[in-house]
């Protein structure tokens, strides 16, 4: 089979960028974009999730109990990466229970949300830029994970994780940090996510290869 001729980088709103072999589009992969359309689901160019079996509702195969009336939003940066079976369980999956039960009775009546069975609205769950999440990660209401981080297949992840932190287990823990203090905040000042696609491409040796001054001279002009 002959090769795959060159190609542009596929825009951002490009549901199935990934081209097999064949010519064909992976159905299984999509910039995230350009597939969900929710109110309270936010995300970033280029963020893309991938299942093995595609579902007919990304939005709510990444996030079931975000619901269009929910009162907590999941935002997600640029550039992220999503495996196969990570889930984002949002504050409208909470209960109260800080009674004597935890039954949510609201449900099966009239979803009000003022009735007492109801808990208060939970936080944002919020996601920074080129976050790789490992197959079947879970992460829980009110999350925020910065960017940079690497989260583990099957952690559980609560709570705030800093930039370029690399996550493990259940429940998850901070393994170690990427890089040291000074290059995470030089990455961050960078910010290489913001540039234009066209820059990102042309620095992928720097951003793939830890080239940091590189990188900083690849930086297109303000």
């Amino acid at each position: 089979m002959a090769p795959l001729p060159p190609r542009d980088f596929p825009a951002a709103d490009t549901a199935h960028p990934v081209i097999l072999p064949d010519g064909t589009h992976h159905k299984g992969t999509v910039f995230l974009r350009a597939v969900v359309d929710h109110p309270q689901f936010q995300v970033g160019a280029y963020t893309y999730a991938s299942a093995h079996q595609p579902p007919a509702d990304w939005g709510h195969h990444l996030a079931p109990y975000l619901f269009p009336q929910s009162p907590e939003r999941l935002i997600i940066g640029k550039f992220c990466q999503i495996a196969d079976g990570v889930t984002f369980i949002t504050a409208s999956a909470n209960h109260r229970y800080d009674g004597f039960s935890s039954f949510p009775f609201a449900v099966f009546l009239d979803m009000d949300r003022k009735r007492p069975s109801m808990p208060d609205a939970g936080p944002d769950t919020v996601i920074g830029h080129d976050v790789w999440f490992g197959a079947g990660a879970k992460i829980l209401p009110g999350a925020n994970i910065g960017s940079g981080s690497i989260i583990g297949a099957g952690a559980v992840v609560a709570g705030t994780i800093p930039p370029y932190s690399i996550v493990t287990g259940n429940p998850a823990r901070i393994t170690r940090q990427r890089f040291d203090p000074q290059t995470v905040q030089a990455l961050l000042d960078i910010a290489w996510w913001d540039w234009p696609i066209e820059a990102i491409t042309a620095a992928e040796a720097a951003i793939c290869g830890g080239d940091i001054a590189a990188l900083r001279a690849a930086a297109p002009l303000k």
